[in-house]
């Protein structure tokens, strides 16, 4: 097993937090493909269908929508997890948003049918994917229970707190965008907070 397989081995155990169910973790790691894109590529753009479910090696990608010709971050998706346009990709519809990488980026990904035997036929995989929507649905109702609750500034102390890798990784103004603050605002506040 090589170095990328080993990290993916180690995420889909964590996620799937049961031991007995180790032993079909390799079917699982052979069913993804290998998947490049450059810094300012599309995963999928808005109005194109999603065509896979991956798991980002490295590398950051954003989610993004056009709100009156303005673009809005509404997800940044780190290294070590996974990420797609789950609605576009399993109902097989037009994306209502894009995803770009922001750098290079390394993915291991899987098409609908891939994805749909290994539903059905893996309990591993099965118990994978109920535990990663799970823990998603949380981070989204934090999230916008955040974005009503918190302040510009106690959003970004929390990113701070929670995701300190973000602001090496990511421009300014895409993490002004994801916190729902303005640039000019996002630049105020990283000078008055260390």
């Amino acid at each position: 097993m090589n170095n990328s397989e080993s990290t993916f081995q180690r995420y889909l155990q964590r996620i799937i937090n049961d031991d007995s169910l180790n032993h079909h973790l390799q079917e699982i790691i052979n069913s993804f493909s290998l998947l490049t894109l450059n810094k300012n590529e599309f995963l999928v753009q808005k109005g194109k269908i999603c065509s896979f479910f991956c798991y980002l090696e490295s590398g950051v990608l954003q989610h993004s929508i056009d709100v009156l010709d303005d673009e809005k971050t509404t997800y940044l998706a780190l290294r070590n997890s996974c990420t797609s346009a789950l609605k576009s990709f399993l109902q097989q519809t037009p994306s209502r948003k894009s995803i770009k990488a922001l750098s290079n980026c390394v993915l291991w990904s899987i098409d609908l049918d891939v994805f749909n035997s290994l539903i059905k036929n893996n309990p591993a995989f099965h118990q994978f994917y109920f535990n990663l929507i799970e823990k998603q649905i949380f981070l989204i109702d934090d999230y916008r229970i955040d974005l009503l609750t918190l302040t510009p500034e106690e959003r970004y102390k929390k990113l701070l707190e929670n995701e300190p890798k973000l602001l090496l990784e990511v421009p300014l103004h895409y993490l002004a965008s994801f916190l729902g603050i303005s640039n000019r605002h996002m630049t105020r506040i990283r000078k008055n907070i260390k």
